[in-house]
């Protein structure tokens, strides 16, 4: 059967969620674990990677297997995962697909995943791993910021916002939400996008360009003209992992 996971993770400890050769990660984390109760070795297709560092509040995973699940399973599983990761369900979404076929798949019946970026004005010594404190908070203009996220809403090509080294075949991406929201008390400032995909760095790199308009060092002008040729912003600045956070993985009913 194939059975969907969601899980949650705090990814400062771990080299992102992809396995790799001689780096811990959460992929690596998690089959390893099912595997040692189960007894046979799994693997886990995800929703999409997750750089080292960044955190996701609502990830998904597939897993096929023909191994019966002991009672208890997701409490048992969790107690011997590490803290910083929990396996929040687990659901049977149906037989293994025949050969060709994808089925009800993590990564490839995704239509929508969402991120969301925190910038506190505060030093928090409790959440340094899961934010970024931005020094000059008070002189960003969040309506610049703003200006900026809205731009990006035109656009259906993001070259300016790939990393050099990605493998990506095509730079279209549909952005379905591109916002700055500053929270009531006036101390923290989040990122909210969402789109059908995302490019390798992507919103890290969308989140230093706003951050640049709104200290005053880049202009919209500068940032059109980017995105109609789509050719790299001048020192374009992609911001820390410890605030970033996936917080959506939407499938289409």
């Amino acid at each position: 059967m194939r059975y969907f996971l969601r899980l949650a993770y705090n990814g400062h400890n771990y080299h992102g969620w992809q396995r790799q050769p001689k780096s811990v990660t959460v992929q690596q984390t998690i089959e390893e674990t099912i595997s040692l109760i189960l007894g046979e070795p799994i693997e886990l297709v995800g929703c999409g990677r997750t750089d080292a560092g960044v955190h996701a509040s609502n990830y998904a995973a597939h897993v096929d297997t023909t191994a019966v699940f002991p009672e208890r399973f997701l409490g048992r599983l969790n107690r011997m995962l590490p803290n910083d990761i929990v396996i929040l369900s687990l659901e049977e979404v149906g037989p293994i697909p025949p050969a060709g076929e994808h089925g009800m798949h993590a990564r490839f019946s995704a239509s929508q995943r969402a991120y969301r970026y925190d910038i506190t004005k505060v030093k928090d010594p409790f959440r340094q791993n899961t934010t970024w404190h931005y020094p000059h908070f008070e002189k960003l203009d969040i309506e610049a910021m703003n200006a900026a996220a809205k731009l990006l809403m035109e656009y259906k090509e993001f070259a300016p916002f790939c990393k050099s080294n990605s493998d990506a075949k095509t730079m279209r991406c549909d952005l379905r939400r591109s916002e700055w929201i500053l929270t009531p008390e006036g101390n923290e400032l989040h990122y909210h996008i969402a789109a059908d995909r995302f490019l390798r760095g992507m919103v890290r790199l969308i989140v230093g360009a706003c951050i640049r308009v709104g200290a005053a060092e880049l202009s919209l002008v500068d940032l059109r003209q980017c995105m109609e040729t789509q050719t790299r912003l001048p020192r374009p600045l992609s911001v820390p992992p410890d605030g970033l956070f996936l917080t959506e993985v939407d499938y289409a009913s």
